[in-house]
């Protein structure tokens, strides 16, 4: 049970540390608001069904699902996390033996995958990824797959090898037989009785040689493995068998070689018995057909791979010759540091400004093969296209002939950044992904390669900056992005993308409705935009120039119109509540119009009531009335050329009055073009109802309340063929006012569901009754057979060929069949999305089309997942919407948003919702500067002659640097802090003037030099037109010298006078004169040299600053408020190099790269600087926060987050020897380099129905927000364990029953996490468990931070599975007795859904 905000701040109103008892006792709750975005591997493999040709980038923590397009565009299907790292993926492909499978799996490939679960994970795609089964085995390194997909291969890295067979027989089973070396035990039945020693080593590389079926005896694998022994020189070529018969793996034979140092072999495809193997400088090719006896047929030539000395940098282990990502990381104690992190920095390195150092800048000897990829599908002849560490791509080509093998070998056919994972795909199209930089799709054509369009990623992410930016209602977050030469800045926003094209001036009040009409039913783009207002209407031509023609069209305009739409080709039909208007528009209005001079117009006139609703659809029209309620079907009929009459089909009188209309405007058509990102198996049929004909229903909403689907049968007229009762009560019991409907959507994808959005906020899902589907023994033999057709029977007495009323389905159903409607609707799952009316809004006319939602904020609900799943647009609150399509903007959506039209393009299927500013360099901090909006931006590694680091302002809009102040040459820039000294505000910037690193390899301060700089900035009036300015007004930049229209969301094309969206008095969109252009200059105000790096700046108490050097600290001033004066009040010391430095109020908390975090306080009468409080734990600090005086937020070098809390010492008993109180922990697995408050949320209303009537979740103060090595952006918001005195108390007094009443928050939503991570339908697809991986690298018995990824999830289950989740068992780990009570207690749903509802509505 919650309770109100009042009781909430009267109870803390009773006890005066109420701030440090609540920020003591408070959890908190983590989510991932955009994950990261490093790819490591990228497969391909038909995964949605036998013809679709998927592509799966494979993350640290999580799988993607793309496709490219035609126009080699990366579009984003879906994305799963997987709650733990994955080292190797690959695919198993379908194979003729397995038809023993599922049948729904049928053509389909599997993806199987190692991860530091210690399993083997194999993956199928069913509109999500789950995982059909895990076999065990601590082998989590490395993977091969036999190209039949017939065995598996899974390594270590150091002595352990397994393989697996797969099963031919059907069943769940995947695997069938397995052999592991070496045996995990003596007795292990399935353990290799190879030779001792001769698989010891580090294995590198490893691939399956497939046999000649033609040749071979039995079919028992060869695996080759590239393997270094301990003390070896060279790397070796070793050959297994195994004899799956006498389980045993055995060494065929062994190949080295003098030379280069081999490093990877590569399968030539369709070969039978090829391989390459890969080497420093060039590449041979190896025949493996005698396994006994290898040997080498062909070497690349001298010149291709070899003797380079090129400009690239790239990252080397000086003792092998390859980049971090394919060498083994140990940190101090042995365990393994993240793969990719030690890509992006090298962990090693205690300096966590190492990106800068000399070591990333190599002058590499030897080109090597850092990946390669086969062409697709080709059998005759073999091509590979590999890439060069030097950023060079090359085509080698193998032709079979009978005298022998001919290999070629191509000049270099592209030059870019290297490439670590490469895939050709189908189309000629290769994705390449690159470190630390955006990767690439490229095009083969006339045998070269060519650039299309990019793959984003945005790791490593060094620093961020969260504004509401131009007051848009919702947080952005501007970020320091990628290192040089591809540093950018991003700017990311939460939710789906929106392309703002253009808006018009705030002119258009009172708007009740908006419609977008085509001329003809078949048209691909729309011809009309209607306008409804309060007392008339409008309607406007589509296109560049939005041109009224209401007149041409012939719609009544002094009416309010309820609702429009296309009756039939040139038919448009207006409804208002007198009459239904039947206009064919003149060809003034469209170039398909009747050629006369006026429009041809006819009405239908209800007698004697008004028209309270409409809808209409392809040749029917509905409407009804309120008092008294009636409803009628109308219908259109010819007598002549242009001479139409509206007839009644047929009226009934209502018990209930009906409170919304939907006709479904086409039926189910097959997505193969406009949709390639479908979830949906492209080769299904949906499964409609039996006797259920798409083309003969609609849907109402009553005030009873309840949706219902009504048929227009012949003989029977009006039928309801489903009803589905709304009746929804609250956690208390009592019954939720306002559930009448106020839109309805019937959806047909794999299955027939309606949607109803209701007025008091929430969204409803039902589903038709498997048991009411057709029977199995009249299943029909062919598609055609399930989807009902219409005849020619009309319900007029006019010929059939001149009549536009509803053609219906005749064909006569059993009366048994007749006594199943109508069927209940089953209602499977509920939401709430807001506190206003629900509208749904379909993108197209397909019924499997996705919808937006529109409430209190937008959101996109994606028809195809199953329950309700939808995403938040990137868009502000909206009272009317409606997609717009026409050439020039074919994706175009029209929002009514603050009195202005909002034209913008949603792009649902980019796969970040981000946006480059490319600047060169590597930027390390950025701050947005509100006076002038502009953003500061510090770039270190820059390839200017002069300086190598800057600090500069960058325009927001499009990315110029508009000015600059370059540091000295060799210096570099390390931290930089804004404060405001008197009236004006200062830059305060710390520097390095040595070279190297800043700390020992046992965490001591090198011996190093700095300097601390005070920058002014100013701005100046400038009329200089030739020089570069920025005016401080939203949208003054120059669009024309913008190449980003999207962000600034104004025109980004003229538009003619006539249109909606300009006016001749604007100069720009947004109704603005452009002001007097103004410049920003930086201005030196004060330089001295600093007694170290500094690292770390911090401002304190409004008046102060810290600086950091070495493992020192200064408390520093500015004497009479004067910029150009420093002064030192104050010195402090540690016994490590001190990393981060942030205050609160009077508390400074300083972090090292050894002890963690330490509090102190500063004493203004002695002028000292006193420790309070230490970490009990050592730790490198990452990045720390303090939330109070009481409470900071520090991360760590290995991927952890936790909370510490000082509450409960005090202050006159304190001394360096207290230790913090570890509050909670959160293990990540991605090292966060940046903190910062603020949630990264939407603004929520101050409504109790949404904040569940309590504050004790508080999203937008609380919140923290961090950001990753490796792209992610998670959030932090604290969730409250008590909630209140009274219900405290409440709770005290229940809590020795077994059925309690009252659940706090956090136990409620533990619990659920806790069965969610052992639930079939939602444990971590990989095998994980998620306590523990949520666990590592923090103290035992720590509470955790709730991880809200996995809760969420339950939002995406139907009630029944929600019910089937919160009952079932769990293994309870706990040991604490008032948590083994709370879990052995009933779970009660609906609370738990609507604390998921708050949180998933937030920060969505």
């Amino acid at each position: 049970m919650a309770v109100s905000e009042e009781e909430c701040s009267s109870a803390n109103s009773r006890s005066s540390s109420s701030t440090s008892s609540s920020s003591s006792s408070s959890h908190f709750l983590s989510k991932c608001v955009l994950r990261g975005s490093v790819l490591l591997h990228v497969l391909s493999a038909h995964l949605r069904s036998p013809s679709s040709n998927d592509i799966v980038f494979a993350k640290e923590k999580s799988v993607e699902l793309v496709i490219i397009g035609e126009d080699g565009i990366v579009q984003s299907v879906c994305e799963q996390p997987v709650y733990g790292t994955i080292q190797d993926i690959a695919v198993l492909p379908w194979n003729d033996r397995f038809r023993g499978r599922n049948p729904q799996m049928l053509g389909k490939d599997l993806l199987v995958v190692v991860s530091d679960s210690g399993k083997l994970s194999v993956l199928s795609f069913c509109n999500e990824m789950h995982n059909p089964g895990n076999s065990r085995g601590q082998l989590a390194r490395m993977l091969a797959i036999d190209s039949s997909g017939c065995f598996i291969a899974a390594s270590a890295y150091v002595d352990r090898l397994a393989m697996f067979s797969v099963s031919m027989s059907g069943g769940s089973g995947i695997i069938d037989k397995k052999i592991v070396y070496p045996p995990e035990n003596d007795d292990d039945v399935n353990a290799a009785r190879v030779q001792k020693n001769s698989i010891s080593g580090t294995i590198w590389s490893m691939s399956f040689i497939s046999q000649d079926p033609n040749q071979s005896k039995g079919h028992n694998p060869i695996l080759a493995l590239v393997i270094n022994r301990s003390g070896a020189v060279l790397n070796e070529l070793l050959l297994l068998g195994w004899n799956i018969r006498e389980q045993d793996i055995y060494v065929i034979s062994q190949y080295v070689e003098d030379g280069p140092l081999v490093l990877s072999i590569a399968e030539v495809p369709h070969s039978y018995g090829f391989a390459f193997l890969f080497r420093e400088g060039d590449a041979i090719l190896m025949d493996l057909r005698d396994a006994n006896n290898p040997y080498c047929v062909y070497r690349t030539s001298p010149h291709f791979l070899s003797n380079v000395v090129d400009e690239a940098n790239f990252v080397q282990e000086s003792s092998k010759g390859c980049d971090l990502s394919r060498v083994l990381q140990v940190d101090d104690e042995g365990g393994l540091f993240n793969v990719a992190a030690c890509a992006l920095l090298e962990l090693s390195d205690l300096d966590p400004m190492c990106i800068d150092g000399d070591k990333y800048n190599v002058n590499v000897t030897h080109k090597f093969v850092c990946s390669w990829s086969w062409e697709p599908w080709n059998v005759k002849n073999q091509r590979m296209i590999i890439s060069a560490d030097t950023g060079e791509y090359f085509m080698i080509e193998i032709i079979f002939n009978p005298d022998g093998i001919k290999v070629q070998e191509s000049e270099c056919l592209y030059k870019g950044l290297p490439c670590k994972a490469l895939l050709w795909v189908e189309g000629g199209f290769l994705a390449a992904l690159v470190d630390m930089g955006d990767g690439m799709v490229l095009k083969m054509e006339n045998r070269t390669l060519r650039y299309i369009s990019p793959i984003q990623t945005i790791a490593p992410v060094l620093d961020m900056s969260v504004v509401d930016y131009h007051d848009e209602k919702h947080d952005q977050m501007f970020a320091c992005c990628g290192v040089a030469p591809e540093g950018s800045l991003r700017i990311i926003r939460s939710g789906i993308t929106v392309e703002k094209l253009l808006r018009t001036a705030p002119i258009y009040q009172g708007i009740t409705g908006t419609w977008t009409l085509r001329m003809k039913m078949t048209d691909t783009y729309h011809s009309f935009l209607v306008l409804s207002f309060v007392e008339e209407t409008r309607v406007l031509s589509v296109g560049l120039s939005f041109t009224d023609v209401t007149d041409s069209v012939g719609f009544q305009p002094a009416v309010s119109t309820l609702a429009s739409g296309v009756v039939n080709d040139g038919m448009l039909v207006q409804i208002h509540k007198s009459a239904v208007t039947l206009c064919l528009p003149t060809q003034g209005a469209h170039s398909d119009g009747v050629p006369l001079p006026s429009p041809v117009c006819t009405s239908w006139f209800p007698e004697n009531m008004s028209i309270s609703l409409g809808a209409v659809g392809h040749n029917l029209i509905v409407v009804s009335s309120s008092n008294p309620c009636f409803i009628f079907i109308l219908g259109v009929r010819m007598y002549s050329v242009h001479h139409y009459e509206i007839y009644e089909m047929q009226h009934l009188r209502l018990q209930n009055e009906l409170s919304c209309i939907s006709i479904p405007q086409n039926r189910c058509e097959k997505k193969v073009t406009g949709f390639p990102n479908s979830l949906v198996d492209e080769s299904s049929v949906p499964a409609l109802p039996f006797g259920v004909d798409i083309g003969n229903i609609f849907v109402i909403g009553t005030h009873k309340p309840s949706v219902e689907i009504l048929s227009l049968a012949p003989s029977e007229g009006l039928r309801v063929l489903a009803s589905g009762a709304i009746s929804l009560t609250n956690t208390l019991g009592t019954a939720i006012s306002g559930c009448i409907p106020q839109d309805v959507r019937l959806v047909l994808v794999d299955r027939l569901y309606v949607l109803s959005g209701l007025r008091n906020g929430m969204l409803l899902r039902f589903e038709w009754p498997i048991a009411s589907r057709m029977p199995s023994s009249v299943v029909p033999q062919s598609p055609v057979d399930w989807l009902s057709v219409s005849t020619d029977t009309v319900l007029s007495s006019v010929s059939a060929a001149n009549s536009y009323g509803r053609q219906v389905y005749t064909t006569k159903l059993s009366e048994n069949i007749k006594d199943k409607f109508p069927v209940d609707l089953q209602l499977i799952a509920i939401r709430r999305i807001g506190i206003t009316p629900v509208f749904l809004v379909p993108l197209s006319d397909s019924l499997d089309g996705d919808i937006i939602v529109l409430s209190d904020r937008p959101w996109l609900l994606h028809t195809a997942r199953h329950s309700l799943s939808y995403t938040s647009i990137s868009f502000q609150s909206s009272t009317h919407v409606t997609p717009v399509c026409y050439v020039e903007c074919p994706k175009g959506i029209l929002f009514i948003a603050e009195n202005c039209l909002h034209l913008v393009e949603m792009v649902h299927s980019k796969r970040l919702n981000v946006q480059k500013l490319l600047l060169g360099g590597t930027p390390r901090r950025v701050f947005y500067h509100s006076e002038s909006r502009l953003l500061i931006v510090m770039r270190t590694n820059l390839s200017d002659d002069t300086c190598s680091s800057d600090i500069c302002c960058v325009d927001p809009l499009c990315g110029s640097v508009l000015s600059s102040f370059k540091l000295e040459f060799g210096e570099t820039g390390k931290s930089m802090e804004l404060m405001r000294v008197g009236s004006e505000q200062v830059l305060l910037v710390g520097t390095s003037l040595s070279s190297g690193s800043a700390i020992m390899p046992c965490g001591e301060a090198e011996s190093t030099k700095g300097r601390l700089i005070v920058l002014c900035l100013e701005n100046v009036q400038n009329s200089d037109s030739g020089s570069m300015t920025f005016s401080s007004k939203a949208g003054s930049s120059s669009l024309r010298a913008s190449p980003f229209h999207e962000i600034v969301g104004y025109a980004a094309e003229q538009l003619s006078s006539s249109s909606l969206c300009s006016s001749p008095d604007d100069t720009s969109c947004d109704g603005n004169k452009l002001e007097e252009t103004e410049a920003w200059q930086f201005r030196l105000a004060f330089s001295m040299p600093w007694p170290g790096m500094v690292l770390a700046i911090c401002p304190y108490l409004d008046r102060y600053f810290l600086a950091s050097a070495g493992n020192a600290f200064y408390l520093c001033g500015f004497p009479h408020e004067n910029s150009q004066r420093v002064k030192k009040w104050a010195v402090a010391r540690t016994r490590f190099t001190i990393t981060s430095l942030t205050a609160h109020f009077t508390r400074i908390v300083v972090g090292d790269c050894r002890d963690g975090i330490l509090f102190y306080d500063y004493n203004e009468d002695s002028k000292k600087l006193q420790q309070l409080y230490c970490d009990p734990y050592q730790r490198l600090v990452g990045d720390c926060i303090l939330m109070d005086v009481n409470t900071a937020v520090v991360s760590d070098r290995k991927g952890s987050i936790a909370v510490l809390s000082c509450a409960d010492y005090l202050e006159d008993t304190a001394s360096p020897e207290c230790n913090l109180t570890v509050s909670c922990a959160y293990y990540m697995g991605e090292i966060a380099m940046s903190i910062k408050k603020g949630s990264f949320s939407y603004k929520l209303p101050a409504d109790d129905a949404l904040k569940g009537g309590d504050g004790s979740i508080d999203f937008a103060q609380n919140g923290i927000i961090v950001s990753t090595l490796l792209g992610s952006v998670i959030t932090f918001v604290p969730i409250s364990k008590l909630q209140g005195l009274d219900q405290a108390c409440t709770l005290k007094c229940h809590v020795h029953r077994a059925r309690p009443t009252i659940w706090e928050e956090y136990e409620l939503l533990e619990v659920v996490q806790d069965r969610l991570a052992v639930h079939p339908l939602t444990a971590p697809i990989l095998g994980n468990d998620h306590n523990e991986f949520r666990s590592r690298e923090n103290p035992v018995r720590v509470p955790k931070i709730l991880d809200a990824d996995m809760l969420t999830q339950f939002l995406e289950l139907t009630s029944v599975q929600q019910e089937a989740v919160l009952s079932s068992p769990i293994c309870v780990r706990s040991t604490v007795k008032s948590r083994l009570k709370f879990r052995s207690s009933p779970v009660p749903v609906n609370q738990v859904v609507q604390l998921l509802e708050r949180v998933h509505y937030a920060l969505n």
